[in-house]
């Protein structure tokens, strides 16, 4: 009889990223229907309203790779608990704003600080510290429940229809109390060494190359790590940033910010709108999920498959000029949300193929303040064409043509060669 093989711990710390980036994300990715609330209830311009949103983007970018060096040098756990607690406590208060100012200061400025601390930007170092083999796998499970956090568009809209906005927000932040708090405290290890472990597949790797044996598992056995001074020099990295800054931060945040009141100005209710983003969520999961793809085909391809899909899916929403079709907003959801969740893995995979080493926690912070730097711009973007056109068609293209020079700059950054230029040990 075969011996049964112990359970691995680095798969509990992917369940425990996909609980706790479920509730993480869940205030800041169901923006769109509060959103939609604040102007119903205080006729602020959708530009300076927005403003709230691309200020949450722009703090949560630039302190990424700050939370990830402090992981990578202080206390992880310490860091993790902080950053829950004030999420919590920055969420709770937007219930009792009641000026513009208020929502800066609370959405924009303290619940990114909040974010950073416990959410993606040292969940993705934490899953590569674990798992040597299958990173695209992993990391698209990990980050599926910041994908399926969108589906709090639909939980935050009911809960607005009968309690109002400000109930809505003190249960997200009960939430964050409830559920994460105590996966971090009792559960989560940001290093298999806090459990006397090893990284999945870091035993495994063979002297010479198996047939088995991903390209890059191989890479990462044969390479060395890239000092800091020169990753900062490299245009691997700036080509990264500029395709996640296109991408997710100027293009999808624009479209998610503005895609209830897109949908409620068409004539749809709010609750069909929110509705939407919660199937756009859904798959953004699925997506996420699909990262196993880019181990198979390649990064480049895979991210050229994602970004097609949203264009498809943009073209579509550009279509739809009434209620006679509803049918179309959904194949944009299915569309966009699965280009977008299959994007995420992908560029953080290919980051790890080139960058992966004692640097990756800041390595993967400057990606996320090229998504936040677009993200500050993306919504504000969208606000102020509509508030100057009365359409959001115009911000729309802006954002199709965004997405095609997203592609380009992840071939250039040519994940496919990374052990090629990765420096060699010894240099």
């Amino acid at each position: 009889m075969f011996a049964r093989r112990p359970f691995f711990y680095g798969w509990m710390i992917v369940a425990i990223a996909v609980a706790s980036m479920l509730f993480i994300y869940g205030a800041k990715n169901s923006f769109a229907v509060f959103f939609a609330s604040l102007l119903r209830d205080y006729h602020w311009s959708r530009g300076s309203t927005a403003i709230m949103y691309s200020l949450h983007n722009l703090v949560y970018g630039l302190l990424a790779p700050v939370a990830g060096s402090l992981c990578d040098r202080w206390k992880p756990k310490r860091v993790m608990v902080t950053g829950v607690i004030v999420l919590g406590l920055s969420t709770g208060a937007c219930a009792f704003a009641f000026e513009l100012w208020h929502f800066y200061l609370l959405f924009g400025l303290i619940m990114p600080i909040g974010t950073v601390c416990c959410g993606l930007p040292v969940l993705a170092p934490a899953l590569t510290n674990w798992f040597v083999r299958k990173r695209g796998l992993v990391l698209g499970l990990g980050l599926m429940g910041g994908g399926m956090s969108f589906v709090f568009n639909l939980l935050a809209e009911l809960i607005i229809q009968r309690l109002g906005w400000r109930a809505a927000y003190l249960v997200l932040a009960g939430s964050l109390v409830v559920f994460v708090l105590p996966l971090y405290v009792f559960l989560f290890h940001y290093r298999p060494e806090g459990k006397n472990l090893k990284a999945y597949g870091a035993s495994e790797l063979p002297a010479n190359k198996s047939p088995g044996l991903a390209a890059s598992e191989e890479r990462d056995r044969r390479a060395s790590d890239w000092p800091l001074n020169k990753t900062i020099k490299a245009y691997q990295l700036w080509s990264l940033v500029a395709s996640y800054f296109l991408y997710w931060g100027v293009g999808c945040f624009l479209v998610l910010a503005h895609q209830v009141k897109f949908v409620e100005d068409i004539g749809f209710s709010s609750v069909f709108g929110a509705s939407t983003i919660a199937l756009l969520g859904v798959f953004i999961g699925v997506g996420q999920f699909s990262g196993f793809l880019s181990d198979r085909i390649g990064r480049e391809k895979t991210i050229t498959l994602a970004v097609t899909l949203s264009v498809i899916a943009l073209s579509v929403l550009t279509t739809i000029r009434d209620t006679s079709r509803p049918w179309l907003l959904y194949v944009h959801s299915v569309c966009f949300g699965y280009g977008a969740g299959l994007y995420a893995p992908t560029i953080l995979a290919s980051a790890a193929d080139i960058f992966h080493g004692r640097q990756f926690g800041v390595i993967s912070g400057v990606l996320l303040t090229g998504l936040g730097i677009g993200g500050a711009i993306g919504p504000w973007v969208g606000g102020y064409i509509y508030d100057a056109t009365g359409s959001y068609r115009p911000a729309f293209l802006i954002c199709i043509v965004c997405f095609a020079i997203s592609i380009l700059c992840i071939w250039i950054a040519a994940p496919r060669h990374a052990f090629v230029h990765r420096p060699k040990p010894g240099k």
